[in-house]
């Protein structure tokens, strides 16, 4: 088995075409049709369902594509082991990040990093946090800027930049507006303004709610901090946000929550704790401010 075997794999898996996966690896698709092949037989399995269309991965092509993606990282990893000790810092850096986190000026470290390294190609992610965490796990990514309330996640290494509250945003002449602080109780019958499910804070409101056994009816569902907060302003949804996404907008009212009903909501630059760690990876944490709380 060789490497541009499972590349050229991983890129059909990933397309679902021949034509598209050997567009995106540069190759003739009779050669891409060739590598699958001899894959095939080496493995005595067929990995993928072909139709006019498109091709499905079978069951023996899902085991393999989660380790082929895990054997290109420790490939990669060893590339790059070898490149350092030579003093040649050179390879792939993927960099996954979730929108308006605020603690990292991520461009800049970015530039930083590329004016230090140029022999490393950057590749840059925005998501949202969770499929992100699965994206580390599978070696898709090898760092990820990512807002979690906190807790250990299984094969991951978390390092947190920022921790803070989150708050309460409703409009200025909604009910709880005046409030000091508010329970998660004093928000049944409320109707939500929210961000997608795969947003960290939204993660951290979800099983707020759920532990407090407090209904949560999220009727409008956004992927934009400033398009929440004008929606709340208007009075068509509270919402509960970090403290720092909070206070982006002025026409709100911030009211604090009582302590200990929601987790707080830290962000991490997180990476595997495989031993096929990136070590371009390694280098761009090490040039990241000194940590904050």
């Amino acid at each position: 088995m060789e490497l541009r075997h499972l590349e050229h794999f991983i890129a059909v898996a990933e397309q679902k075409h021949f034509t598209r996966a050997a567009e995106a690896m540069s190759i003739s698709q009779s050669g891409l049709s060739a590598s699958i092949r001899a894959l095939e037989r080496e493995l005595h399995a067929s990995l993928f369902v072909r139709n006019t269309r498109s091709v499905e991965l079978t069951e023996a092509g899902r085991a393999l594509l989660c380790e082929g993606r895990r054997t290109l990282a420790a490939a990669e990893a060893a590339r790059d082991a070898v490149a350092a000790v030579q003093g040649l810092v050179r390879g792939h850096l993927t960099v996954g990040l979730e929108q308006c986190l605020g603690v990292v000026d991520v461009p800049a470290l970015l530039a930083k990093f590329r004016s230090a390294y140029p022999g490393v190609e950057i590749e840059v992610r925005q998501a949202g946090s969770t499929p992100m965490l699965d994206e580390l796990a599978s070696g898709r990514l090898d760092v990820a800027f990512v807002a979690t309330s906190g807790h250990p996640v299984d094969g991951l290494d978390l390092r947190p930049l920022s921790t803070e509250s989150m708050v309460l945003v409703c409009a200025p002449d909604h009910r709880l507006a005046g409030a000091t602080e508010v329970s998660l109780q004093d928000l049944a019958g409320e109707s939500f303004v929210d961000f997608d499910r795969t947003w960290g804070a939204r993660a951290i409101s979800d099983h707020a709610f759920a532990a407090a056994n407090v209904a949560h009816p999220v009727t409008i569902e956004v992927n934009d901090v400033h398009t929440l907060l004008a929606l709340v302003a208007h009075d068509l949804g509270v919402a509960l946000v970090p403290e720092r996404i909070a206070a982006k907008r002025g026409d709100h009212k911030t009211v604090p929550l009582v302590p200990g009903a929601a987790s707080a909501w830290q962000v991490s630059v997180a990476v595997p704790t495989s031993p096929a760690a990136s070590l371009t990876a390694d280098a761009l944490i090490g040039m990241l401010p000194t940590t904050r709380t």
